[in-house]
């Protein structure tokens, strides 16, 4: 049983469907699909994004989308307007943060991000269709199939995967990234952009760089394999 997995998509709508073509050439248009999240922010058409993947699971695709950091913004600003994410170092909300992106974000929606907050969240709450709301509230935070395991930022190593913290789960790099702890299955994940998909020996980063300027990384996962799926067709990753 294969199973393929995109990384980090940040609102690029294009992008995403030029992967998923990929992947149907590979293994037809029912192929079982699992994304890692960050669906929105800094790429152009977020909206896009979670009404395509939104419609394609109402469709009956087989398409798993695990939350990402960024699928907590916006819902968490149209519901508890002045939350800051505890992940952020700098403390700043969503809205004012420069890097992360939610301007583009809004102006998905139509909402002019350029304005007082009160006026702001008001736009955004008439804007935004609460079924989109809801989808990105409510995106299962890791995702276990027979080829992986796929989390959006990774595991606390040591910790039972049932106990682990959400803030974990899309935020964590220090004490992950730097261990050599065997997760059971192969571990399949985004967050920290790399210049491109890298397999290491216990772990699958696919964040590439999309939000960067860079390719939507897309793989297929099978038996011992790792490919990375190109217009050109399957290569295969090795473990650095």
């Amino acid at each position: 049983m294969r199973l393929y997995a995109i990384g980090d998509i940040h609102g690029h709508l294009d992008l995403l469907k030029a992967a998923h073509q990929r992947i149907f050439d590979d293994g037809g248009p029912d192929a079982p699909i699992a994304h890692v999240g960050d669906l929105i922010d800094r790429g152009p058409d977020s909206r896009g994004v979670v009404d395509y993947l939104l419609r394609g699971q109402r469709a009956g695709r087989r398409w798993i989308v695990t939350r990402g950091n960024h699928d907590r913004f916006l819902p968490a600003f149209l519901n508890s307007p002045d939350w800051t994410d505890p992940g952020l170092s700098s403390g700043q909300h969503w809205v004012d943060h420069p890097g992360l992106g939610a301007a583009t974000t809004l102006r998905s929606y139509g909402v002019d991000p350029d304005q007082p907050r009160a006026a702001l969240l008001e736009a955004a709450r008439r804007a935004v269709p609460q079924d989109h709301a809801q989808f990105l509230a409510s995106l299962p935070l890791w995702y276990l199939h027979p080829r992986a395991l796929v989390v959006h930022a990774g595991l606390r190593p040591g910790v039972d995967l049932q106990a682990q913290s959400e803030h974990d789960l899309v935020w964590i790099r220090q004490g992950f990234l730097d261990s050599d702890a065997n997760f059971g299955p192969l571990l399949v994940h985004g967050h920290t952009a790399l210049e491109r998909p890298t397999l290491y020996r216990n772990r699958l980063n696919l964040d590439g760089g999309a939000a960067y300027g860079r390719a939507l990384s897309a793989v297929v996962i099978e038996p011992g394999t790792v490919h990375l799926l190109t217009d050109a067709g399957r290569h295969p990753l090795t473990a650095e």
